[in-house]
């Protein structure tokens, strides 16, 4: 099975500790997150919890499917991407999968 590349960079961002996982570790985030990445199949509470945090950072919302196997972490439904560059590099490639 191919890899895709937004599975690639949270991977790299995950190694870098520049991810962080869950909703409610999110939530401690304090600065520096340049991308919130959530999966499809996220509850309707937890989207309007995310919708807050997206306001909250001032920072793009990408979903994605089947997060919790990009991650590794069971039951995984947002990730704080932390790094500018792997942000990009991430909106970018669901940018061009939209399209």
């Amino acid at each position: 099975m191919e890899r895709s590349k937004t599975a690639s960079y949270l991977g790299f961002a995950r190694r870098a500790g520049k991810l962080t996982l869950g909703v409610q570790a999110a939530a401690s985030v304090k600065r520096d997150a340049f991308l919130l990445v959530a999966d499809e199949t996220v509850a309707k509470n937890n989207r309007k919890e995310i919708g807050k945090l997206q306001k909250r950072f001032g920072c793009p919302l990408v979903f994605v499917s089947g997060l919790e196997e990009m991650t590794g972490k069971a039951a995984c439904k947002l990730a704080v991407v932390r790094d500018e560059n792997l942000a990009a590099a991430i909106l970018n490639d669901n940018k061009t999968e939209q399209e």
